[in-house]
């Protein structure tokens, strides 16, 4: 639990206890109040982005959870993409490459330790030849190309592979770092659960729905689903090189302080309490690739639930009731991919949010009489 302080030390905590707006009143009246629902890497980082791209703006992140209980704690964060089905690839590649542009900056800068982000080299492997023999993202991480037969010597099951450099991004750090970001911005930060985003109404002019799963309840999204990914981290600092099978089940990711181990894609299992079996079974087929790793100690199990669907969802929304209209931006739905997207998707609905404010401070034409 996250201490007293944290709700007490936030001007907007009493500002849903009857005292509607007194969290704003030091505003001025011209200036665009902006709720971003949701504290993973998702809502904080549409609520820096926002700050960047809207001036005149006041913004407040409301989540019941932050870090680290959020799935972006959990997540390894590696920057290798998944594939969206219902998403363009152009559209894909656009949100990994601004992604992985804003964390190359970060690792090649001094705040690289304190935001959490590294480059990490290695191998992507295969078992049978892939149907595509060149990702989308080849081009924007660093230094893709096919692995030599002496490369293969150390995976014998293997028939190919690719090897390249590209970024880790670990989330119980990078949080933090954001969240001061957006505080240092002179943004809120309010620990409370929404049940509907009219609650939010007319406190907040605008509100942007980064709540992940949680928007099966908050907007009623049949579409979003948990993909639960179960991961060990362990102590194996002689372990340098990420080593992922193409099927992406199983995975070494070394990081800062361990080494991340994977994984399940389990859908639909709203479970999360690790199992000691699949510990078991992810450890063992590890150290298949890496046989090193039965050295390995301080073995800490984590679960995370990866909020699913056919394609991440960003857009703009009208919510009407009655003659109240409230302007909601989504952007939810990353699955796997919450981390290696995470930029170029804030970057998307910051610019969604931008025509949004266009639209509120561009006055209604009268109707002529």
């Amino acid at each position: 639990t996250r201490p007293a302080s944290h709700w007490e030390t936030r001007v907007g905590a009493r500002a849903f206890c009857g005292c509607q707006g007194c969290v704003l009143k030091d505003r001025p009246m011209d200036t665009v109040r902006i709720a971003v629902v949701g504290a993973g890497v998702m809502g904080l980082s549409t609520a820096v982005c926002i700050f960047k791209l809207v001036p005149g703006c006041s913004i407040t992140v409301i989540s019941d959870k932050f870090t680290p209980e959020t799935t972006s704690d959990v997540a390894a964060g590696m920057l290798i993409p998944p594939v969206y089905p219902d998403t363009p690839i152009h559209k894909q590649k656009q949100w990994f490459k601004d992604t992985f542009d804003h964390l190359f900056a970060i690792a090649n800068s001094a705040e690289a330790k304190d935001a959490g982000v590294l480059l990490v080299s290695g191998w992507q492997i295969f078992q049978s030849a892939p149907t595509e023999e060149v990702p989308f993202w080849a081009d924007v991480v660093l230094g893709f190309r096919k692995m030599t037969k002496n490369e293969l010597k150390k995976f014998p099951q293997h028939v190919c592979g690719q090897a390249f450099t590209t970024l880790k991004c670990e989330g119980p750090t990078y949080l933090p770092w954001l969240e001061k970001r957006v505080k240092g911005s002179g943004g809120l930060v309010l620990t409370r659960r929404v049940e509907d985003l009219w609650e939010l109404h007319p406190s907040f002019n605008i509100v942007v729905n980064c709540s992940g799963l949680g928007s099966k309840q908050l907007v009623g999204d049949m579409e979003i689903f948990p993909v639960r990914g179960q991961v060990l981290k362990v102590q194996a600092p002689w372990v340098k090189h990420f080593i992922r099978d193409g099927s992406g089940l199983t995975y070494i990711y070394p990081g800062i302080a361990n080494v991340t181990l994977g994984g399940t894609r389990q859908k639909g299992d709203w479970n999360l309490s690790p199992n000691a079996e699949i510990s078991k079974q992810i450890l063992s087929r590890c150290c298949a690739l890496e046989p090193s790793l039965r050295g390995a100690c301080d073995i800490r199990e984590k679960v995370g639930l990866r909020p699913s669907r056919p394609g991440v969802r960003l857009e703009k929304e009208l919510l009407v009731q009655g003659s109240q209209r409230l302007p909601v931006v989504h952007n939810y739905g990353h699955g796997s991919g919450g981390i290696a997207m995470h930029w170029g998707t804030a970057l998307e609905a910051a610019r969604l949010v931008s025509e949004c404010v266009q639209a509120l401070r561009t006055p209604a034409p009268k109707s002529k009489l």
